[in-house]
């Protein structure tokens, strides 16, 4: 059952059409943690409608991804789109991850039944960075630990394969690294090593002395093509034990 403090997607979508004329009202804050309150946010609901529109046509998938724009950009031809060809081409798939997304976002996306129909043998989620700015380590954990959850509910004979949050800022410094390590901490300890598998390939990316090199991870958060294909190495062996290449 949906939330009724969460509108419908139809009014989402007359809202966005309307945004440029004058501001529409998106649902008010509920106390508690945001990070595990379903959330919409009105610049993507045309894309969301899309996603679920190419969901419906797709009639089932053997393996979906979610999680932010570091998934996301899996499908942009400049960096992930040709590694994922070569790796999993052949594989039924669908992303529905979108850029800038957060823990609360992904639970809005599967209260609109993103997933219904699908059947999916594999999913794989990777979500939180966005989290970083407004929430607790905690809450991010606890907000990971709801969409977890509620796939689980929703897909109960697929494997979820939760990947660590990436490291992000270019030295091992930044303040971002501590907090991404404890939060990966917490979330391992969501794994089943059954039904959820847990994998952080997080140090794949960074240099023997801590740093991210530039030619993996350009902006310091999201991979490049060669980070890449660093994922794909990380992830193949699960992909290809749960979805096996034809």
């Amino acid at each position: 059952m949906k939330s009724p403090f969460l509108p419908p997607l139809a009014f989402l979508l007359i809202a966005a059409t309307l945004a440029d004329a004058a501001p529409w009202p998106m649902p008010s804050p509920l106390p508690g943690n945001s990070a595990t309150q379903p959330a919409p946010r009105l610049e993507w609901v045309q894309r969301v409608q899309e996603n679920l529109d190419r969901a419906r046509k797709a009639g089932a998938v053997d393996w979906v991804l979610d999680g932010d724009s570091i998934t996301d950009f899996w499908q942009d031809p400049k960096r992930g789109a040709g590694v994922f060809a070569e790796h999993f081409g052949k594989l039924r798939t669908i992303d529905f991850a979108i850029s800038s997304d957060r823990t609360q976002h992904v639970l809005w996306r599967l209260a609109q039944g993103q997933v219904d129909g699908l059947h999916p043998r594999l999913i794989t989620l990777m979500i939180g960075t966005n989290n970083l700015h407004d929430n607790s380590d905690a809450e991010i954990a606890d907000g990971v630990a709801a969409i977890v959850a509620d796939y689980r509910k929703r897909c109960p004979d697929a494997v979820i394969l939760l990947q660590a949050i990436l490291p992000r800022g270019e030295l091992p410094t930044d303040p971002a690294r501590a907090r991404i390590k404890a939060i990966n901490a917490i979330l391992a300890k969501l794994a089943d090593g059954k039904n959820v598998i847990y994998l952080d390939f997080g140090d794949k990316f960074l240099a023997p002395d801590g740093k991210l090199p530039r030619e993996i991870m350009p902006d310091f958060l999201h991979p490049s093509a060669k980070g890449y294909e660093i994922w794909a190495a990380a992830i193949q062996p699960i992909v290809e034990k749960y979805v096996p290449v034809p």
